[in-house]
């Protein structure tokens, strides 16, 4: 008698999305997850999934290996990488974000100070629920040791995870101040939203114009945008969208002809980071949300 077919197909499509958001949460890079999940597609098509009782902790398995040698080439090109990296912004409308973790972008910058083994540690644990046991048979490692990296890792990223999350329609009112502020070249307006120790970080991957470096304090980050509002003018018609950017308030707009997102992290009613992606190879994904979007006249 042959045996049942079991539905590979079917069973990989379920886990797709969580694959996806692992993967990326590992690399940074919505492209290079994708590339890690096809690879593990055609892997599990050829492997002979007789034996195997959890297709989802297998394929967690195979695409955390694959992550994890992904990642020695990527952090290669990272070190020769163009001024400030930050990873590629996954945007949702605020009304429609879906929380299935609390990673926001400040969190994943914590991430990339981590080892590799590090960072697959807190990712498979800390936020999707792994076993340690089966984290260690993944990695490869004894539970002890991986029980270790587990807590080096979790110390570091709970350092820099904010006590007290923004309400949502909170953020978006900043954010939209924000936005106002900096496009009609409003000085005033904008000390009053930001933290005295506000830091600005701004990936142009060197096809746009950006800080090469993070501006660090508010006399600087408003002696930024005094600069540009001297040299450039106020912006007479620009598209705004709100949006969350990798958990974070934020949103996506065209200034200048430069298209760009815009993530801030916000303590306390002030804006202490400000993460502002315009390499455009990082945004084809998602600028499409502009099209929709009103034009804002000064």
């Amino acid at each position: 008698m042959s045996r049942r077919p079991d539905n590979a197909t079917a069973i990989f499509e379920a886990q797709r999305p969580r694959l996806l958001r692992l993967a990326y949460r590992m690399l940074g890079s919505v492209s290079e997850a994708e590339d890690v999940v096809q690879d593990a597609w055609l892997r599990w098509q050829r492997y002979d999934r007789t034996d195997i009782q959890s297709p989802p902790a297998f394929l967690s398995r195979v695409v955390t290996r694959l992550c994890l040698d992904a990642m020695k080439s990527a952090r290669a090109r990272r070190e020769t990488y163009f001024g400030t990296w930050l990873p590629d912004p996954i945007a949702e409308a605020p009304d429609e974000a879906e929380h299935d973790d609390d990673l926001t972008l400040t969190l994943m910058m914590a991430l990339e100070r981590l080892s590799p083994l590090e960072r697959a540690t807190f990712l498979l644990h800390d936020v999707f629920g792994v076993g340690l046991d089966e984290v260690a048979s993944t990695l490869g490692r004894e539970p002890p040791a991986v029980r270790q990296l587990a807590v080096r890792a979790r110390k570091h990223v709970q350092e820099t995870r904010p006590r007290f999350p923004v309400a949502s329609d909170e953020g978006e009112r900043i954010a939209a101040a924000f936005f106002d502020a900096t496009r009609q070249g409003g000085v005033q307006a904008l000390s009053r939203l930001l933290a005295k120790d506000v830091v600005l970080q701004s990936d142009g991957g060197g096809k746009v114009l950006a800080s090469r470096n993070p501006i660090f304090g508010l006399a600087r980050v408003l002696r930024l945008y005094r600069g540009i509002t001297r040299k450039y003018g106020a912006v007479s018609l620009s598209s705004f969208r709100p949006l969350r950017i990798d958990g974070l308030p934020g949103y996506i707009s065209r200034e200048r002809d430069v298209v760009q997102t815009t993530a801030l992290e916000i303590e306390n009613g002030l804006i202490t980071r400000i993460y502002i992606t315009r390499n455009p190879d990082k945004l084809e994904r998602i600028r499409t949300l502009l099209d929709a979007a009103p034009s804002t006249p000064h």
